[in-house]
């Protein structure tokens, strides 16, 4: 009777932030997997400031930052769905990578972080909570890249036909509200989904670096496009494209693979 009790509260606690559909589908497991899904979600909404998290991150970012409403949100960079897509192939890497991995290079490269150990509880955690929002997809291993079935749209974007001055303008007007007119964020606005670092740096020492997925001009752009501004996204395909440049080209920490290996446990599969 205690763990059905523990079971319901925190099905409960869960629904508070989750969309509907997650409450009505989705029961949280009873026991220690049900406490390890609950701490990788508090993982993921407060990466840069969770007790077993922070000393593997090197800026202020969280996990939440960019898997928006905590990687519930359907339309962008969601969590639904991931972990049936593992192993994958990574051609950024020219390896099959685990669900552990992906988790790991993020804190590397998203993060400017250290690689924290692929079987800590830290990762595992994580792993936890993207498996819960992923039960019930058919698993289907991805041998052409890591991304799940709910993966977003990918724009097609022509580097030559970049006007960072329209990247400027569209930033300023669209952006700057919430992100700073110098890209460093604004503490006191909060997400909707309560992510406690408000509104993330979007370059300088506490943004992510070269190294992320956001740094390649595709995957900023796709992001913007659907997501930005903040539920109320209404950019067209070319403003995206060029405020995602403008951004990107902005000063941000380079990425050094060395760096961000813990040297007890150096990550071979991770490229550089």
């Amino acid at each position: 009777m205690k763990h059905i009790v523990s079971s319901l509260l925190l099905t409960v606690l869960f629904c508070l932030s989750l969309p509907s559909v997650y409450c009505a589908e989705r029961a949280i497991p009873a026991g220690k997997l049900g406490e390890t899904v609950v701490l990788g979600r508090e993982i993921s909404l407060n990466t840069a400031a969770h007790t077993l998290s922070k000393q593997y991150t090197g800026n202020v970012l969280n996990c939440s930052s960019c898997h928006l409403k905590n990687g519930t949100d359907l339309k962008n960079l969601t969590y639904v769905g991931v972990a049936a897509a593992y192993p994958a192939f990574s051609s950024r890497e020219n390896a099959v990578v685990t669900l552990a991995d992906r988790i790991a290079f993020c804190f590397m490269r998203s993060m400017n972080g250290l690689q924290p150990p692929p079987d800590s509880t830290l990762v595992t955690a994580i792993a936890a909570y993207i498996t819960w929002l992923s039960e019930g997809t058919a698993i289907k291993m991805n041998p052409v890249e890591p991304n799940g079935p709910n993966a977003m749209r990918r724009l097609n974007v022509n580097p030559n036909t970049v006007d960072l001055v329209n990247g400027k303008k569209v930033y300023d007007a669209q952006c700057a509200s919430c992100h700073a007119e110098d890209g460093q964020g604004v503490k006191t606005i909060q997400f909707p989904d309560a992510s406690p670092g408000g509104c993330p740096p979007l370059w300088g020492a506490n943004s992510y670096n070269k190294g992320a997925g956001m740094y390649k001009l595709q995957t900023a752009a796709s992001f913007i496009k659907s997501s930005m501004p903040y539920a109320a996204a209404n950019l067209s395909e070319k403003d995206a494209i060029d405020v995602a440049a403008y951004v990107n080209s902005k000063d941000r920490p380079d990425f050094d693979l060395k760096k961000h290996l813990l040297k007890s446990a150096p990550h071979a599969k991770v490229a550089d």
